[in-house]
């Protein structure tokens, strides 16, 4: 690892929590995926692609509190238009999504 960042360039990067409102299969997707609706509080609801589907079941994911970076902008993916990206570590079974420990309120940026 040699490239290091500023706090001022960490800063720029918002990674926010949410709470995973609505999951629906993305058939489109060249690789089995899910569309996600995430509740991002004062910034409001917004929607991915995630490639988690060799981990997670729809009910795995409905209600539970995510990380996102909520300021790239939107990604088209296929027929979908991505609004942000879902964090997660890849392991050799499939991601596994970065959640939290503790709920706090949506929106809420990690310090």
């Amino acid at each position: 690892m040699d490239a290091t960042l500023t706090w001022a360039e960490f800063e720029k990067v918002w990674l926010c929590a949410g709470t995973v409102m609505r999951v629906e299969p993305f058939p489109e997707a060249r690789k089995p995926a899910w569309k996600l609706w995430v509740d991002f509080g004062v910034h409001g609801v917004r929607k991915t692609s995630a490639q988690i589907r060799a981990l997670y079941e729809e009910g795995d994911l409905v209600g539970r509190q995510i990380v996102g970076v909520i300021n790239f902008p939107p990604k088209q993916v296929g027929p979908f238009i991505s609004e942000f990206l879902l964090t997660g570590f890849p392991t050799e079974e499939g991601v596994v999504i970065t959640t939290l420990e503790r709920t706090v309120p949506n929106g809420t940026r990690l310090a």
